[in-house]
């Protein structure tokens, strides 16, 4: 098994030094170059070709922002993984970063209180995304199984080849009302959800709720811009707000998004539960607590991301009788949350992301009868 070839990219000496010994101790990883700015880097792609580069955002000569444009213009498709303060400065570029071609990131080490700790919080947050990012080292995706019951009286589900695997569509449930939309996205899903929200010329009539990885401050940047993008209105979630249709609501970083009922219909409520599947928020504790609220209907979309943060609140969405959807390997950056709805035969359609907006606002207009929103591309 060849092992992952990263360029380290940081004007900092110390930084440079703490991510090559942190990604040293790995097996699979081989640092094969340094560069100090961006425009070193850019050579140094070239010259060494690297699996993935990781790189720092403020740096003389040529920051990371306009590295990642240069590459991106050259035509390099090498994954790029920014390195990000937790500020609003930082967030901000991080996510300019992301919209200019960067693939994912990672918060740089903060308040830590020795190097040995610094280490150990770089390599939690940055080894995992970069061999979820270079997943042709040694991984080979099986094929899915049919889900346990999903021919129950139903049509025979359909096979659709997606990339190297087979997944299993489950049958369409019976046409029920659609009272709310609930997303859950990570790596990659900054710009995946802006593409779904941008393509939407008028906002969906059902209110809409969304669950991406991301710490606290960036999920507020992230909202202002989906706003900025969107016909509808976008706010990350201060808990207690009233659901309105045509409002998109983020959870926001380090707090899980519930739904409860009320007298007008359903509230949001912002907790501090412990992690789950390792995220706070999570995908799954949004999803289980909307079908309490709302039942089967609902329809959970799943997007790009690592893990399988979100596969057991499609569970519950299924056994209500709402609806999943899920992005297909293709489009995805690392096709880890979508690919564990769509391997466990949970999804009713599996979906390239320019489909994406077009395909809600077919479901929201077959569910309530009613015009809904119109989105821009995709498939008619």
């Amino acid at each position: 098994m060849s092992r992952i070839r990263v360029l380290v990219v940081d004007d900092s000496v110390v930084v440079r030094r703490l991510v090559t010994d942190t990604l040293a101790g790995d097996p699979a990883i081989d640092v094969v170059g340094t560069a100090a700015n961006g425009q070193i880097a850019l050579t140094k792609v070239e010259q060494l070709a690297p699996d993935l580069v990781t790189m720092d955002i403020e740096m003389p000569v040529m920051d990371g922002i306009g590295a990642v444009r240069a590459l991106r213009a050259s035509g390099s498709r090498v994954p790029i993984i920014m390195f990000s303060t937790l500020t609003e400065r930082g967030a901000s570029a991080t996510l300019d970063a992301l919209a200019a071609g960067a693939t994912d990131y990672v918060t740089k080490p903060a308040n830590v209180g020795s190097v040995s700790e610094s280490l150990a919080t770089v390599a939690r947050e940055l080894i995992p995304r970069i061999k979820a990012l270079v997943p042709n080292r040694g991984h080979v995706g099986a094929l899915a199984t049919p889900a346990a019951g999903s021919g129950s009286g139903a049509a025979a589900p359909a096979l659709r080849p997606l990339g190297a695997r087979t997944v299993t569509l489950r049958p369409a449930p019976r046409p029920r009302p659609l009272r709310a939309i609930v997303v859950g996205s990570s790596t990659g899903g900054p710009e995946a959800l802006s593409r779904v929200f941008s393509a939407l010329s008028s906002p969906l009539p059902v209110p809409v709720l969304v669950v991406q990885h991301m710490p606290p401050v960036f999920t507020r940047q992230l909202a202002a811009r989906l706003d900025r993008a969107t016909g509808g209105t976008v706010v990350e979630a201060s808990g207690g707000e009233e659901l309105r249709p045509g409002h998109v609501y983020v959870a926001p970083g380090d707090h899980h998004l519930e739904l409860q009922r009320s007298a007008s219909g359903a509230r949001t409520v912002l907790t501090q539960g412990p992690p789950v599947n390792f995220c706070r928020p999570a995908v799954d504790v949004l999803f289980r607590s909307a079908v309490t609220v709302y039942g089967g209907d609902l329809l959970a979309v799943v997007l790009t991301g690592m893990g399988s943060d979100g596969r057991a609140g499609c569970e519950d969405v299924v056994a209500a009788g709402g609806t999943v959807y899920a992005q297909d390997e293709r489009s995805s950056v690392v096709w880890g949350m979508p690919g564990a709805v769509a391997t466990a035969g949970l999804a009713h359609r599996v979906l390239p992301l320019d489909q994406v907006a077009h395909t809600l606002v077919g479901a929201v207009q077959h569910a309530t009868g009613a015009p809904a929103a119109r989105a821009s591309g995709g498939a008619a």
